[in-house]
């Protein structure tokens, strides 16, 4: 059984059949909303059921809470149609501008930036012009038909190449090839761009972005990209990791503030060791945030990284800094729920 579904903004109409999730079913349709992991973790896709019944999926209450949930809200990524619907989203675009593509990509580098951090130079075929907005993200795809999600860590403007930057995880069957048995010139396939994990540059408000490990390439294809486009907003980039290992591009981020305007960093460990000789920021990376920040209202927020982080700074920066949800922008790394 399918149903009718009318999208706002822009009085968009859709069918979504029972059995796919509203993100599915616009994506399908050409319609682009808000999201990122498509897993429920991050809350980008969330949007308000204003007619209607869905079945909301597997969701957390730290991503839709109860009183949310009462008030209409669902996450389109996990929420499936049980009737007709009419849906409020908080920004509805058509995905012509930038096409989805699947295409083959050949390794051209491979450098380890930390023990556990691989950096991969894809070179893309000369013949097909690849667009995508920096913080969104590519899916490998693996031979079997499974797929492993990575950010792109390269801005727009850096034409013909993607970057990735690859946490190697235990037991991870893609990660494990990266690190093990991948070299110079192999060929891989990929699909994308996707996500809607992306700088609003319409926006004047100070910018907040806040990274958990790996969670760094998204970061830094954004602040690559506001460099080059000569944005006066003001921007602080603070970086968690357990260890100074994990900060595996440490010094690019400092030579950040000495050429961009406006731009400070602040790199925090949760759990810095002797060796280290650390002397910075300790502790959780969003508690730092909370720490400088009395009042984010004015603010806007990218975070990403691991689903606890992204949590943990959303329920923190709403309820106790004012920040309004509209203006928490987030892409969770949910490598815990795939066999990478």
């Amino acid at each position: 059984m399918s149903y009718e579904i009318s999208l706002q903004p822009g009085n968009h109409h859709f069918r979504a059949d029972a059995d796919e999730t509203i993100l599915e079913a616009a994506l399908s349709a050409g319609l682009l909303l808000p999201h990122s992991c498509r897993d429920g973790a991050c809350g980008a896709c969330k949007g308000k059921v204003l007619a209607g019944e869905v079945d909301y999926g597997n969701v957390t209450e730290g991503t839709l809470p109860p009183d949310e949930r009462e008030a209409g809200y669902a996450l389109f990524c996990c929420a499936r149609p049980r009737s007709d619907l009419t849906l409020q989203a908080r920004t509805v675009t058509r995905a012509g501008d930038i096409p989805v593509k699947k295409l083959p990509c050949r390794v051209q580098k491979l450098q380890r930036l930390a023990p556990d951090v691989m950096l991969i130079d894809l070179k893309l075929p000369a013949s097909e012009a690849f667009q995508f907005r920096a913080g969104q993200y590519i899916d490998i795809l693996l031979a079997d038909g499974q797929r492993r999600s990575f950010s792109i860590a390269n801005a727009p403007h850096e034409a013909g190449h993607v970057q990735l930057h690859v946490r190697r995880i235990d037991g991870g069957r893609f990660t494990g090839q990266v690190f093990e048995t991948m070299k110079e010139k192999d060929i891989l396939r990929f699909e994308g761009p996707l996500g809607g994990f992306c700088l609003r540059e319409d926006s004047t408000r100070p910018v907040v972005l806040v990274a958990g490990g790996t969670g760094f390439a998204p970061i830094k294809a954004i602040v690559e990209h506001a460099r080059h486009t000569g944005t006066t907003r003001p921007m602080t980039l603070y970086w968690g990791s357990r260890d100074r290992a994990g900060l595996y591009l440490d010094e690019l981020a400092r030579n950040w503030q000495d050429e961009i305007p406006g731009f400070s960093y602040v790199p925090v460990l949760s759990e810095a060791t002797a060796e280290d000789a650390w002397s910075g920021r300790k502790g959780l990376v969003h508690q730092a945030v909370l720490d400088d920040h009395a009042d984010l209202s004015a603010h806007e927020v990218y975070a990403c990284g691991a689903p606890a982080m992204v949590d943990a700074a959303r329920s923190s920066f709403l309820a106790t800094r004012g920040l309004p949800e509209e203006h928490f922008f987030a892409d969770a790394f949910t490598f815990a729920n795939q066999t990478n």
